[in-house]
């Protein structure tokens, strides 16, 4: 029986699980919004300008069932995202071509822009990582690219390969209103109505939207020019990043879970159960269970390709 989709043991694990992930998470959404038509398809067809919360939480959604669900729910979340996505086209404005949501070099964009940001927050966060396991894990995600209608080696799958990716598509990246109006959503997003219990400590939110802009490359920042620049930027934000992600260390897991949509934490009840059931050791959540360095349950496989089900 394999218990989760990626291993406990995994890189996946040690990163996905990391509370730095809300900085990563926002970071990524930025940085995705430098494409001047991704960012027209996440405008015209989504309802981020309206709720750019909840789009962070089905992205959260998205990383939880592909990092601890089941292989069931990873591949049903899969064929719904990509059965949404092929039904959704969107117009650029600056061309007028007619793009598909689901269009080849934008799902890859999208995955590079997500994945990179998960890995470089996490690093700077102070998540112990070596070059071997940043590798590791670029090759890890590599199997979720396939539930958005990807194939492994559609995507980089080592730090030196997504480095040059990256390099190739910056002349592509540009700011755009649609991309500067983004940033600003992200910085002081509305709080859904489900959270409408958590709209006096809004004001909390800042500094993580702030330290999500600052780790984003120094080109991107002077580009969007949304907050000013300080003096040691780099060093400054990695120990801003550190100190965040002590804090949010702090809160327990009954409280910090609150956050999450009730499908997220259901999903994670459940992985909790399967694992158990495997021989995991999980009486004080997943993340003592990813802290310990002997597991009583054997490695488990790669998980399938969803494509392929």
């Amino acid at each position: 029986m394999q218990p989760t989709v990626a291993a406990p043991e995994s890189v996946t694990w040690k990163i996905h699980l990391d509370r730095s992930m809300w900085v990563a998470g926002v970071r990524a959404l930025m940085l995705q919004a430098l494409h001047p038509v991704a960012i027209q398809g996440v405008w015209q067809r989504s309802d981020f300008r309206s709720d750019p919360t909840g789009r962070l939480l089905r992205t959260a959604h998205f990383v939880a069932v592909t990092t601890y669900g089941s292989l069931t729910e990873a591949d049903t979340l899969g064929a719904h995202i990509r059965r949404v996505h092929r039904a959704l086209s969107f117009t650029d404005p600056a061309t007028g071509r007619l793009h598909r949501v689901d269009q080849h070099d934008l799902l890859v964009w999208v995955h590079c822009a997500e994945v990179s940001s998960y890995l470089e927050t996490a690093h700077r966060s102070g998540v112990p990582l070596t070059a071997e396991e940043g590798d590791r894990y670029l090759d890890e995600q590599s199997h979720t690219a396939a539930y958005v209608g990807l194939a492994r080696d559609d995507v980089p799958r080592s730090v030196a390969d997504m480095r040059r990716y990256l390099a190739a598509v910056r002349p592509s990246l540009r700011v755009t209103p649609e991309a500067r109006q983004a940033v600003r959503f992200l910085l002081w997003p509305k709080v859904p109505e489900h959270l409408s219990w958590l709209a006096p400590l809004k004001p909390l939110w800042f500094p993580v939207g702030a330290l999500s802009y600052a780790t984003l490359p120094a080109w991107a920042r002077r580009a969007y020019g949304v907050l000013p620049e300080a003096p040691g930027n780099g060093a400054l934000t990695t120990t801003a990043l550190r100190g965040l992600r002590a804090g949010l260390n702090l809160v327990p897991e009954r409280y910090y879970n609150l956050i999450f949509d009730e499908a997220t934490v259901r999903s994670a009840d459940e992985a909790r159960e399967r694992l158990l059931a495997a021989g995991y050791e999980v009486e004080n959540g997943f993340r003592a269970l990813r802290a310990r360095t002997l597991f009583r349950a054997p490695a488990v496989p790669a998980p399938r390709d969803p494509a392929e089900a």
